[in-house]
C-alpha cells in the first residue's frame, strides 16, 4: 500500500511539473520569431530613437528582428492599450516614456492602468530638461531668475511643449517649489515654443538638451540649470537645479515594458540583454547624443521608478490643475 502511494505521489509531482516545462523551454529559446516594439509617437522623436537603439542591439544579440512600429495618437495611450491587450508572450513590447506616468493623472477614463497592466522590462535612458531663458532676461543663475520673477509676478511668460508634457510639468514643479508666478503658455510641440523663446516673445522654457544645446553654445539662449540629479554630459558647465532648490528632480526616462503576465524568464532575458547593451561604448555614445545617460535597472527597480514618478507627477498635475490639450 505504501509503495503504491509513493509511486502515486511521484507521478503527481511529475505531472504538476509538466506545464512548467514548455514555459521554461520557450523562455530559454526566446525569441524564435520577430518581436514588435510599439512606439506611441511618430518616427524621429526620443521615444522612437530609444526604441531603435534598443531594438538594433537586441536583434544583434538575440538573433531575431526587433521591429519598431509607430502608433502615434492620444499622447501614446493608443499604443499602450494595444500592448495591454496583446498576448503576454514577449513578442509585443512597448517603449515607455514620460507619458506613461503623466497620462495616469491627466486622463480620467483610460481603459487600462499602466502600473497594473504593463510589466516593466528594462530602463534604457534618462535625460534631463534644461531651464532656458532668453538673453533679454536679466538673470544668469537660478537664484537671480527667482528674484527677478518674484519682483515681477505674472509678467514673465513660460513656454511649454503642450499641456501635460514633461517640459510642462517640469516647469510647473519649478513654479511650485520656487514660489514664483509665471504665465504658462502652451504650444503644440517644443519646436514652435522654442522659436518664440528665441525671438524673445517667451522668457523661460524647460526643454531637452538635444533640442537646445546648439542654441546655448551659440549664445542665443542662456541655460540656468539642468533638472536631473547630476550634471549633463551635453552641458557639463550647467549646474543642477537641486543646487538651488533642494530635492528638485524632473528627468525624462525611456524604457521597455510588456503586457502583464509575460513570463518572468522572458522579462529577465530581455533585461539582461538590454543592460549588457547599456554598458557598450557605442550605445553609450548614441544615448549621449540624445542628451541622456544609460539607465540600467532590474525589472523591480524600473517598476519602483514608474510607481514613484506616477505618484510624484500626479501630485503636481493635481495641484496645478493641469488638463490635456
Amino acid at each position: 500500500m505504501k509503495t503504491r502511494r509513493r509511486k502515486f505521489l511521484r507521478l503527481m509531482a511529475g505531472a504538476a511539473a509538466l506545464p512548467l516545462l514548455p514555459r521554461v523551454a520557450s523562455a530559454d529559446a526566446y525569441p524564435t520569431r520577430p518581436v514588435r516594439i510599439i512606439v506611441g509617437f511618430a518616427a524621429g522623436g526620443p521615444n522612437d530613437i530609444a526604441a531603435r537603439v534598443a531594438g538594433q542591439w537586441l536583434a544583434e544579440h538575440l538573433g531575431k528582428p526587433f521591429v519598431v512600429e509607430n502608433r502615434p495618437g492620444a499622447a501614446s495611450n493608443i499604443a499602450t492599450e494595444q500592448v495591454v491587450r496583446a498576448r503576454p508572450d514577449g513578442y509585443t513590447l512597448v517603449m515607455m516614456g514620460p507619458p506613461a506616468v503623466l497620462n495616469t493623472s491627466l486622463y480620467d477614463n483610460l481603459n487600462f492602468s499602466f502600473v497594473r497592466d504593463i510589466a516593466p522590462v528594462a530602463g534604457i535612458v534618462r535625460a534631463p530638461e534644461v531651464m532656458l531663458v532668453n538673453p533679454s532676461v536679466p538673470a544668469s543663475s537660478v537664484p537671480e531668475f527667482i528674484a527677478y520673477a518674484k519682483a515681477n509676478p505674472g509678467k514673465l511668460n513660460m513656454a511649454t511643449a503642450g499641456n501635460g508634457t514633461m517640459p510642462h510639468v517640469a516647469g510647473e514643479l519649478f513654479k511650485l517649489m520656487a514660489g514664483v508666478d509665471l504665465v504658462t503658455v502652451g504650444y503644440r510641440g517644443g519646436a514652435p515654443a522654442l522659436v518664440d523663446l528665441l525671438s524673445g516673445q517667451m522668457h523661460v522654457m524647460f526643454e531637452t538638451p538635444i533640442a537646445t544645446v546648439a542654441h546655448v553654445k551659440a549664445g542665443k539662449l542662456r541655460a540656468l540649470a539642468v533638472t536631473s540629479a547630476t550634471r549633463s554630459e551635453a552641458l557639463p558647465d550647467v549646474p543642477v537645479m537641486a543646487d538651488f532648490i533642494p530635492g528638485f528632480e524632473a528627468s525624462a526616462w525611456y524604457g521597455l515594458g510588456a503586457p502583464k503576465g509575460t513570463p518572468a524568464e522572458v522579462i529577465d532575458r530581455l533585461n539582461r540583454s538590454v543592460n549588457a547593451g547599456l554598458a557598450d561604448a557605442t550605445i553609450k555614445q548614441r544615448l549621449a547624443e540624445l542628451g541622456g545617460a544609460p539607465m540600467p535597472l532590474s525589472p523591480a527597480e524600473f517598476g519602483k521608478l514608474i510607481a514613484d514618478d506616477t505618484e510624484k507627477w500626479g501630485k503636481v498635475i493635481g495641484a496645478m490643475k493641469i488638463r490635456p490639450d
